[in-house]
């Protein structure tokens, strides 16, 4: 028999950064998980943290969400144990720093796979299921980097770009049903993301401007369960969006080269 009554929420990239961040923040509120990322480790560790904590239901699942069967698989498990969820955050992602013409074309390539296409079949695969739930929600982790092109992180940013505009659709098309889309746009945070993407001379000034995750991803749910179209964490981070959208675009991708210059 499903678990129709209790509240669930599947959070890829979970084991580590703002989506453990936030399994531990939806923890607190005393909803139940489903915890999906690569490392078995940690998601272990996490498991058996929050287990230990809060009196709430943790499942787990080791995947490499850039497969590209891996959203089938991932719909499958949460099927056969029989559980609707209501909540869907699409956390996991990385980027690549480098000129394009340098990086490895099968790292962009998988990069694309799991930061565009894994989004868009998760929220396809999840959808029917979320609709029948009284209230449910979509959170498409996203970037500031969005909001602008990147040279040296181009295809990373343009990823990015289709989430946000993506997200945008999806919670136009849903605005009269009961799945309420958000996207959430975070700046730099304090989550390893600089060096899983090569950043090593940006990491130095990236702590500058650094918010902690467990701060991030408070401000991302509180603004998920209020409903909220969009979601920039951080006073500098907001004003950076708003300049992109007012500055000439030569200008700001001027900027931009200038920050992320190999």
């Amino acid at each position: 028999m499903a678990e129709t009554q209790a509240t669930y929420a599947l959070i890829t990239g979970a084991s580590k950064g703002i989506g453990k961040a936030m399994a531990i923040a939806l923890a607190k509120r005393k909803v139940n998980l489903l915890l999906v990322a690569r490392s078995l480790t940690a998601l272990t560790h996490l498991q058996e943290e929050i287990q230990a904590s809060y009196d709430i239901k943790v499942f787990s699942l080791s995947i490499d969400l850039s497969e590209p069967n891996a959203a089938s698989e991932l719909y499958q498990w949460v099927e056969k144990k029989q559980i609707n969820i209501s909540i869907l955050i699409n956390n996991a992602g990385f980027g690549l720093w480098g000129k394009f013409s340098e990086l490895k074309l099968s790292e962009q390539l998988e990069m694309c796979q799991l930061n565009m296409n894994m989004i868009t079949s998760l929220c396809h695969y999840f959808l029917p299921m979320l609709q029948k739930q009284k209230q449910a929600y979509i959170m498409n982790v996203c970037s500031t980097a969005a909001y602008q092109a990147v040279p040296t992180m181009a295809v990373y940013s343009a990823t990015k770009a289709y989430v946000l505009l993506f997200t945008r659709a999806l919670r136009f098309e849903l605005k009269d049903s009961r799945v309420s889309v958000t996207c959430f746009s975070p700046g730099p945070v304090d989550t390893g993301f600089a060096e899983r993407a090569g950043l090593d001379a940006f990491s130095k000034m990236a702590e500058k401007f650094n918010m902690k995750p467990d701060e991030v991803a408070e401000i991302a749910l509180k603004g998920m369960f209020a409903k909220k179209s969009e979601i920039i964490p951080g006073f500098t981070n907001i004003i950076s969006v708003y300049a992109n959208r007012i500055l000439p675009k030569a200008f700001i991708e001027k900027m931009a080269a200038g920050i992320y210059k190999v």
